[in-house]
């Protein structure tokens, strides 16, 4: 069983940055790729980042060179940076992994990016 907490959002002005966390539990979360998504309001889910079990990392094109996915399996917690935020980031973000054919979600931190 795979348990994902997010935290780390809030206000913040264009040009911000926030850190956010997914910290887990279970040792699936080791090797696990997990992702980061956003759901702003009225449109679709969708993927910001992935972190492979490795260290790999993939980003969405309207993310790519603001942001920043790591992770501390030690701690068994993966971050997104997230620099020069824009208002069009404001969304509900995500955090997500697969274990055994199964989906595990957080239930999300709310990023605002306003003037």
């Amino acid at each position: 069983q795979v348990q994902l907490a997010e935290s780390g959002g809030g206000s913040v002005q264009p040009g911000g940055s926030l850190r956010l966390a997914c910290a887990g539990s279970g040792s699936a979360f080791d090797s696990a790729t997990i992702g980061w998504y956003r759901q702003a309001l009225g449109n679709q889910r969708e993927r910001v980042a992935l972190i492979s079990g490795r260290g790999t990392t993939i980003y969405a094109d309207s993310v790519k060179g603001r942001f920043s996915v790591s992770r501390d399996n030690g701690n068994r917690t993966v971050y997104l940076q997230m620099n020069n935020l824009k208002p069009e980031d404001t969304a509900t973000y995500l955090c997500g992994l697969t274990s055994a054919g199964r989906a595990y979600w957080g239930k999300g931190t709310l990023v605002t990016v306003s003037s």
